[in-house]
């Protein structure tokens, strides 16, 4: 796939597209703006979004109202315990009249993939997915493929129904820059979801609001926000705390510190921003840590959750001025 030239974009242009693409899929995803605004964060950061929620709360129509809004392709995978990696990479068919094997790609061959019920698969098959998310490259039959600039996985979980599950080990786990949960939405907004599907669903009539160049220009503009050393400081200062704390096994790695940095430049940019704001970080820090912490046994017996740790390091952890 040959990608255009690149716009070159100032801070307002990508700003608008930003919002463009935000309102965009508000009108499918209704009443989860925060939501809405940290998924499109990760997919400027250049990163991975995994959605732990029930069944039903909008995490297909999320991902293709994504995709939909950046006039880009989508493909879903649903993952079941029988699923092989090559039936995500793709594999060699041998084709009888050129009389030798041709290399058919896979589902994961896209910009924008939907992995439904990831923890079903395999640790084998789940595996597949780490290079493509870590390095945005794919090795198939000895030979390794360059995916899209824009790829961007939204992985899904049921975290109620665990029968028949295969637990992410905590390599995958920490290869998603962000956790999200939609969650249900409040009696009213239910009311105008119900209302606004009796007859056909908002993602039928989604037109694309933004192209594939215009949004690989907002993501390069991301990479030119200013990050100030107190941000630094404070970002390593909030993953440092998880190291210390004697609740956790495990805390944050190095990869934590630059997914909070990635993100808050991402941020910067939806807002209309040149720097990166200390309410950024603090705003996008629970997605971001939550997902990579540990508990101790003894944490786990005692009923403590990652939210309230990250919760109390938040407040204890001095906020700079810039």
């Amino acid at each position: 796939m040959t990608e255009l030239e690149t716009p070159k974009l100032d801070i307002q242009s990508a700003k608008r597209i930003c919002e463009s693409v935000e309102a965009n899929v508000g009108k499918v995803i209704q009443g989860k703006e925060l939501e809405i605004r940290r998924a499109l964060s990760c997919w400027i950061a250049g990163g991975h979004v995994l959605l732990e929620d029930v069944p039903g709360t909008g995490k297909t129509m999320l991902a293709r109202a994504l995709a939909r809004s950046v006039n880009t392709h989508t493909k879903r995978i649903q993952f079941t315990p029988d699923l092989m990696p090559n039936d995500i990479i793709g594999s060699s068919v041998y084709q009888r009249d050129k009389g030798a094997f041709q290399f058919i790609p896979g589902p994961i061959f896209t910009n924008v993939l939907m992995a439904d019920e990831l923890n079903r698969a395999t640790p084998r098959t789940q595996s597949a997915l780490l290079q493509a998310m870590a390095e945005g490259l794919c090795t198939a039959e000895n030979q390794t493929y360059t995916l899209p600039s824009i790829f961007f996985v939204i992985a899904t979980q049921n975290p109620v129904e665990q029968h028949g599950t295969f637990p992410l080990p905590e390599a995958q786990l920490d290869r998603f820059l962000i956790r999200l949960s939609l969650g249900y939405p409040d009696f009213n907004t239910e009311k105008k979801i119900i209302v606004s599907q009796l007859i056909n669903h908002p993602i039928d009539s989604l037109e694309p609001v933004c192209s594939e160049a215009d949004w690989r220009g907002v993501r390069e503009l991301m990479k030119t926000i200013e990050v100030s050393e107190g941000i630094l400081n404070y970002a390593m200062g909030l993953v440092n705390a998880t190291r210390q704390d004697q609740r956790l096994t495990l805390g944050c790695s190095p990869r934590a510190t630059l997914a909070l940095i990635r993100l808050g430049q991402a941020f910067a940019v939806m807002s209309g921003e040149n720097f990166v704001k200390p309410d950024f970080i603090k705003k996008l820090a629970p997605s971001v840590m939550e997902h990579r912490l540990i508990l101790s046994p003894k944490s786990r017996m005692e009923r403590i959750r990652e939210s309230n740790i990250v919760s109390e390091i938040l407040a204890r952890m001095p906020v700079p001025i810039s």
